[in-house]
């Protein structure tokens, strides 16, 4: 499998419990931080309900 690196670039304040809750499921706690994983479906989904909040980098 590939590998994707996901970059938190915007803020959770203001948005919905989910979108927090999925933030904390990737492992992104802060702004700028970067954590990589396995590119499966779950992960892919996970990461397109939070587009707007990170960057990804496919490796």
């Amino acid at each position: 499998m590939s590998k994707v690196r996901v970059k938190q670039t915007r803020s959770a304040i203001n948005r919905d419990k989910s979108q927090k809750a999925t933030l904390v499921a990737l492992g992104l706690k802060k702004l700028n931080q970067v954590v990589e994983h396995e590119s499966t479906p779950q992960i892919e989904g996970m990461i397109r309900k939070i587009q707007h909040l990170v960057v990804v980098e496919r490796a």
